[in-house]
């Protein structure tokens, strides 16, 4: 199996099955000589891990890091840092039930075409399970990102949930306001809608899905690489690669494909520093797949779990026409927990195009502009 590896100048590689022995991740193009807080890894493993709420998952996993290498006295010695965490509760007993089926719209059927012998066991590597090395790793590049460029900031929250819209003022938006919902919705009269409509479909064995939109504050210009590894292309790329994505917007998203360029053009004007900024941001912070300093926002879909508790028709491992109701331990929504999934990929994206950034120019920030010179 291919596809494990994403990023070149920080790469990272992903191992592990959803019922496993363990999950982890090897990060090769860390910096040395950084600081990095494997307390602040654990963090983010928290927002993600199962059992937090009843809105998610009953399945007990604690999720505890362990780094085999790379870390020496809290520093990074430049060497692949290697991180695991354990399975403590799988338990694949209710999959036995129907492992001679496929669960519909699940990667059972595909993979068992593609591979022809596949795991029965939970989703294997197509689990939203796989995401704890993401966001292990994702968790350290945040903090490479932080020391080579103090001030950047990336946040995830829950937009749209259901049909049920939230309205955020993205500028004022911090961490403690995501944080403060059990949904991760900063808007409360939003955010104890959609934790009733995550209760309601519940009770009905049923699951919902929705959007979860992402800003990145402090990132400079500079970061993207045209042609085919644009900011915005890499971003796609990382996001779609989740459990359960389905679809990405930077900037105006397909909203702009409704505007006029006089009214979806972002004017620039002086920032007082030798630079500009913009009159809006409808270009999301990207343009010509360079980030141009200007806040870096997004948005990604995220379909309804598959896994829903009433009887559904599918085909048995023979071929043959037969039914299937599912058992076992299962998000209703993956909401909740994907705000920490987003910010992860962003992450891995930003710190990947700065570090090929500083290995072409010598720089982490953006060039200063020149006159031209007709000459």
């Amino acid at each position: 199996m291919g596809g494990n590896s994403f990023g070149q100048a920080f790469c990272i590689t992903t191992f592990g099955e959803s019922h496993g022995g363990a999950l982890g991740v090897v990060i090769d193009g860390c910096p040395p000589d950084l600081a990095l807080d494997l307390d602040r890894v654990q963090a983010e493993l928290d927002r993600r891990r199962p059992g937090q709420s009843a809105l998610v998952s009953p399945r007990k996993e604690r999720d505890q890091v362990r780094a085999l290498s790379g870390l020496f006295q809290g520093r990074s010695l430049g060497s692949p840092i290697a991180l695991l965490v354990e399975n403590e509760d799988a338990d694949p007993r209710a999959y036995a039930l129907t492992a001679d089926r496929f669960r519909p719209s699940h990667a059972d059927y595909a993979y068992a075409r593609k591979y022809g012998h596949s795991t029965w066991q939970g989703g294997g590597r197509a689990s939203a399970r796989e995401t704890v090395g993401r966001v292990a790793a994702g968790a350290v590049a945040r903090q490479v990102l932080e020391a080579l460029i103090p001030g950047v900031e990336v946040l995830a929250w829950v937009d749209r949930l259901g049909g049920l819209q939230a309205e955020v003022a993205v500028e004022d938006l911090d961490r403690a306001a995501i944080e403060a919902s059990a949904v991760r919705c900063p808007d409360p009269a939003a955010s104890a809608a959609m934790v009733a409509r995550i209760e309601a479909v519940r009770r009905r064995g049923d699951t919902v899905g929705g959007v979860v939109r992402f800003v990145a504050r402090g990132v400079p210009a500079g970061l993207g690489e045209p042609v085919f590894d644009k900011l915005e292309a890499e971003l796609g790329r990382g996001l779609l690669s989740l459990p359960a994505a389905k679809g990405v917007e930077l900037g105006s998203g397909f909203l702009g494909a409704d505007m006029e360029g006089s009214a979806h053009n972002d004017a620039f004007l002086p920032d007082g520093l030798g630079g500009a900024t913009t009159r809006g941001n409808r270009s999301g912070g990207v343009q010509g797949g360079v980030s141009n300093g200007m806040p870096i926002l997004g948005a990604v879909a995220f379909k309804p779990v598959a896994t829903i508790f009433s009887t559904q028709d599918t085909i048995n491992r023979a071929g043959e026409a037969a039914e299937i109701a599912a058992r076992g331990r299962h998000d209703p929504c993956v909401l909740p927990r994907a705000p920490a999934l987003v910010e992860a990929m962003v992450c891995l994206v930003l710190c990947d195009q700065l570090l090929r950034l500083r290995a072409q120019t010598g720089r982490v920030g953006p060039a200063p502009l020149r006159p031209v010179d007709l000459g």
